[in-house]
């Protein structure tokens, strides 16, 4: 049986992948760690969505740090770039070398992220910033699953109205906030 650290993002993304995951005998523990979100509110919200989810599956939650102004002090300077951007490939960087450390201090030897799962975002960029992240925590692997493929991005949509979630209209940043 593997056990799995997952980075997420929110529940949306998170619900096929957990399910996924759960149905495949993988033994599994929820890391939410965005302190790119933006406001402070909507970073509550994703946040009380993945524990509700997580709580009724009975799967561990861990709480990561909302350190906004350490984030923006990471990106600084690109705050310009586009999705698919330079700023993306940092704030990928920053969020999974944490979650490495996680996966490092708690003795779980595999990361994933619930970010290659997004149409919006770089598989490429997440995959080489995974990597990197693992490089920093001896005996941890980074999982470069394509969490698009196999019906899971048919059964996110499916799992968001059955559970309800909030769904969020943009990545999270102020950066990507859609013009209207």
């Amino acid at each position: 049986m593997k056990q799995v650290l997952l980075h997420s993002c929110c529940a949306p993304c998170s619900a096929p992948i957990i399910e996924w995951m759960l149905n495949n005998g993988i033994t599994l523990t929820l890391f939410f760690f965005n302190p790119n979100i933006y406001p402070f509110d909507e970073y509550l919200k994703r946040k009380e969505e993945c524990i509700r989810y997580a709580k009724s599956l009975g799967v561990e939650f861990i709480d990561g740090d909302y350190k906004h102004a350490r984030w923006l002090e990471g990106v600084a300077g690109l705050e310009d770039q586009p999705e698919r951007g330079l700023r993306c490939v940092e704030c990928f960087k920053m969020r999974l070398k944490a979650t490495a450390q996680i996966a490092s201090e708690r003795h779980i030897p595999l990361f994933t992220t619930t970010l290659t799962g997004s149409r919006w975002k770089s598989y490429r960029q997440i995959v080489e910033a995974g990597n990197w992240a693992a490089s920093f925590a001896d005996g941890i692997q980074f999982w470069d699953k394509d969490w698009k493929k196999g019906g899971l991005t048919e059964r996110r949509k499916i799992l968001l109205q059955k559970n309800g979630f909030y769904n969020q209209q943009y990545c999270g940043c102020e950066f990507s906030i859609r013009k209207e």
